[in-house]
């Protein structure tokens, strides 16, 4: 009976979804690091085809999605609720923090703190010979821009979208064929449905161990220098396994640790951008951030239409749209692939509107929040001659060393860097443990719709998730090369995106008409 009831298990797994796109990246490892300028070569026109000559496609399909979540929230459909509890499962608070902390990772740190510097020597819309000022607003409104509305709406659209298949539809299925069921049909479970979902795992799986790329050198610095050790392969090594250590543990705990885990990562997050405000120029940073954010109101058609078709704001043969815009809509939607599950997930018992606009305006605070200060910080040092951080970066220091130069103006650096190394920590953790369930959910056939993804697939999964990027920090252009993957995969998945869309709204309209 015991080991009938062992086969059941066994057999509930769906190996397809969950070897075959392992199997995939491995081979693409192995040969990007056998073959690695055939590779490059390779991927360089690819890339050149579907950032230059598609790169119409990311911008046209940002701008589609966030009108059409607008346009949703406040449409008839609004009212529906997701869900046939009386009230929404988390509250108002662990809801948005939940959103903020599980879908940004610690990217979200990292690029506050330096994104502000590549665009303050850059030249958007063609700008030549701009003033101080000219480069101060464009500085501090681009990344608001590009880590602003339409960046949310790749998330929290499709999240609805799942949460209607999950608690309104009553779907077992946890994946984006089943998402498609209403486009597909009967081919949900056949080859068209098949390809969908290991495709979607093969892209989340290079996203994932790239996004370890960005951040986790500047924690590795920062590791460092408060323990006075040289930064080595080996310490990045460690630094992933004790991230592993807590993210592991608390999947293992299921929701009620990872909401708080948001929680107490929501306070650290503050407590750094509490050191940041108070030890800076205050005026400034609010100045700053309210100038940047009516820029971006301002500007925001010309900057989401914008394509540079002469090339003249042209940076090593791409535009700037191509280098900034059009990549982060592409490492977006890639993420697309398991974010707005999550969001679906915790967001049962509110209405379409409710996560729409909730979801919106949890998201902008965070990262409006996060880049108005600690970028502001940074840019008043550069605008006021202490640090030259943009012209360090364009000479190609380490942005990781530009960034500790920043937090040296802080009077109480090394407290600063305890802070930073802890919420970043708890930025991997909490996001990864978001994927993780997801992801342990497409391995499943089927399951209760309530119910969390069996344990030992959630320490399956996590243990892939830091397998990936161990094995790829000893080749640099290797991971280099699997971000550009990254970025090309998002073009048919912006494609499954649209067809997502369209099979919800299909939905909606076909029980509309029902009633």
């Amino acid at each position: 009976m015991k080991k009938e009831k062992q086969n059941t298990r066994w057999n509930d797994i769906d190996w397809g979804i969950t070897l075959v796109p392992l199997v995939i990246i491995f081979f693409i490892s192995i040969a990007l690091m056998l073959m690695p300028e055939r590779a490059q070569n390779m991927i360089s026109f690819l890339r050149n085809v579907f950032v230059n000559d598609l790169g119409f496609f990311y911008i046209l399909l940002g701008l589609g999605i966030l009108l059409l979540a607008i346009g949703t929230a406040f449409s008839k459909y609004g009212t529906i609720s997701l869900g046939q509890i009386e009230k929404p499962r988390y509250s108002n608070f662990r809801w948005g923090a939940m959103i903020f902390t599980s879908t940004m990772a610690a990217d979200i740190l990292y690029w506050s703190l330096i994104e502000w510097a590549y665009y303050y020597s850059a030249t958007p819309f063609a700008m030549e010979n701009m003033t101080l000022a000219q480069r101060q607003d464009m500085a501090s409104a681009y990344p608001l821009f590009h880590w602003g509305p339409i960046p949310w709406a790749f998330y929290i659209l499709p999240a609805v979208a799942y949460a209607y298949m999950f608690f309104v539809k009553k779907r077992e299925r946890q994946t984006l064929s089943e998402a498609c069921r209403p486009l597909l049909k009967s081919h949900t479970e056949k080859l068209p449905g098949r390809f969908i979902d290991i495709f979607a795992v093969v892209g989340l799986l290079a996203g994932t161990a790239t996004t370890f790329s960005l951040a986790t050198p500047l924690l590795s610095e920062a590791v460092a220098r408060i323990f006075h050790i040289e930064v080595n392969p080996i310490l990045s090594i460690f630094i992933l396994l004790v991230i592993g250590i807590v993210f592991i543990v608390a999947v293992l705990w299921g929701m009620k640790a990872i909401a708080h885990l948001a929680s107490i990562c929501v306070i650290v997050f503050f407590i750094l951008l509490g050191i940041f405000f108070l030890c800076g120029p205050k005026i400034y940073l609010i100045e700053t951030g309210i100038t940047g954010i009516g820029t971006v109101i301002q500007n925001f058609f010309h900057m989401a239409t914008w394509l540079d078709p002469l090339r003249l704001s042209s940076t090593g043969g791409n535009g700037f749209p191509q280098d900034w815009t059009i990549f982060y809509w592409a490492y977006w939607i890639a993420w697309f692939v398991a974010t707005p599950f999550f969001i679906a997930r915790i967001s049962e018992g509110r209405t379409i509107k409710q996560t729409i606009l909730g979801g919106l305006s949890c998201g902008l605070l965070g990262t409006f929040t996060s880049f108005i200060v600690f970028g502001g910080f940074g840019l008043y040092q550069q605008t006021h001659g202490v640090v030259d951080a943009a012209g360090m970066l364009a000479e190609g220091a380490n942005p990781a060393a530009v960034i500790l130069e920043i937090f040296d103006q802080l009077p109480i650096t090394e407290i600063a860097l305890v802070v930073l190394i802890i919420a970043m920590i708890a930025f991997y953790a909490s996001t990864f443990d978001a994927i993780t369930l997801v992801v342990a959910g497409y391995s499943e056939k089927k399951k209760e719709r309530a119910a969390e993804p069996r344990k030992g697939l959630r320490i399956f999964w996590a243990i892939v998730f830091l397998l990936l990027p161990i094995a790829l920090m000893f080749s640099e252009s290797t991971l280099s090369m699997l971000q550009t993957i990254s970025i090309i995969a998002a073009f048919p998945l912006g494609l499954i995106m649209i067809g997502i869309v369209y099979s919800f709204f299909k939905d909606i309209k076909s029980d509309k008409k029902g009633k």
